[in-house]
């Protein structure tokens, strides 16, 4: 059987009121009670349930989730996670809130972040720029005492305690199989589309996409990325024009968002026979495009489990307690038109 605070306070020769002073660090006890108390702490091999210990204390976690104000379908799916979270806290004693910042900001990221250190939050979870002041931020709230998680994009020069996404190189080499799969042994064109080169998310993407690509598939050449800045409009546009321009155009590589006016310039264009296109994120626009076969094939990353992934990190983090890495692994799924949830 394991030890309770009863056989410690019978070892011991105090009462149960002085053992839970003791291992709650409160005044009120002698330095020889003190001593007395973890002495029989050791020998028995008690082991401290911090967990349950915060429950019988009521204890709440404030907890501050910092996301981009675009409009990326995925970050409003994030967002929506967020708020599900949100209306779990009564039961998960936490206290959630949600503060906007421009996307692909790192100043404003900064200010935000540099304002949560006097406010002593138990953990941050964000949506990173990757820019060394970004990072020097980050440092500075763990030094704070402020454990920060980050969500989608990782910050890996920072000293944040976890990232909560998948493993985007290995996303980039997933869609260029797919696509050199679909493409076969013809030759032409590859258009890349992405958000902005400033997320460490998008640049790995690409970089597996490249490895892979250039090893497997020579034959097929990679045009200039087109950043759209999360903007349908942008997005629309530019490839509106890139079809017109080009004729060669085999398939078409979505990393990470623009993925509605990807849609919309792909429903427009006039195609002898339509580029193979893998997209990221299972959103509306993105099922619908599956199932309009406008889109072969979406790589996604469940948005709840980050979520809740930061959450459990975040509240461990504060109570010295260890992670269980397997649990907070979030997985790649592959969705085509026939396997959709």
């Amino acid at each position: 059987m394991k030890p309770t605070v009863h056989d410690i306070a019978s070892a011991a020769g105090v009462s149960l009121a002085t053992v839970d002073r003791v291992l709650n660090r409160r005044p009120g006890v002698s330095a020889r009670t003190r001593d007395k108390v973890e002495a029989a702490v050791v020998a028995l091999g008690f082991v401290r349930d911090v967990a349950a210990a915060n429950l019988a204390k009521g204890r709440v976690y404030p907890l501050t989730f910092i996301l981009p104000s675009n409009d990326n379908s995925f970050m409003r799916e994030l967002e929506a996670a967020v708020q599900d979270a949100m209306a779990r806290s009564p039961s998960e004693r936490t206290d959630i809130r949600i503060l906007k910042v421009p996307p692909f900001d790192a100043a404003a990221l900064v200010a935000v972040l540099d304002a949560l250190v006097d406010e002593q939050p138990a953990g941050v979870a964000l949506v990173a720029v990757d820019a060394p002041e970004v990072a020097a931020a980050v440092d500075r709230l763990v030094e704070a005492g402020i454990p920060v998680v980050t969500l989608v994009s990782d910050l890996p020069a920072s000293r944040r305690v976890h990232y909560a996404g998948i493993d985007n190189l290995a996303a980039g080499r997933t869609a260029a199989s797919l696509l050199g799969r679909f493409v076969g042994d013809r030759r032409g064109s590859i258009a890349v589309l992405a958000g902005s080169m400033l997320v460490r998310d998008h640049r790995e993407r690409l970089e597996g996409f490249r490895s892979v690509m250039a090893a497997d598939y020579p034959h097929l050449s990679l045009l200039e990325v087109i950043e759209g800045r999360d903007d349908p409009a942008l997005v629309e546009s530019r490839l509106t024009d890139l079809f017109r321009e080009r004729g060669d155009i085999l398939g078409i590589y979505s990393l990470g968002a623009g993925n509605r006016g990807l849609v919309a310039a792909l429903g427009k264009a006039r195609f002898d026979r339509r580029p193979a296109v893998i997209a990221h994120e299972l959103t509306g626009t993105t099922r619908g495009a599956l199932n309009d076969r406008l889109v072969d094939a979406v790589l996604n990353q469940d948005a709840g489990h980050e979520v809740r992934s930061a959450i459990r990190v975040l509240k461990a983090k504060a109570d010295g307690l260890p992670l269980l890495a397997a649990q907070e692994r979030i997985r790649i799924d592959i969705f085509l038109k026939d396997n959709l949830p």
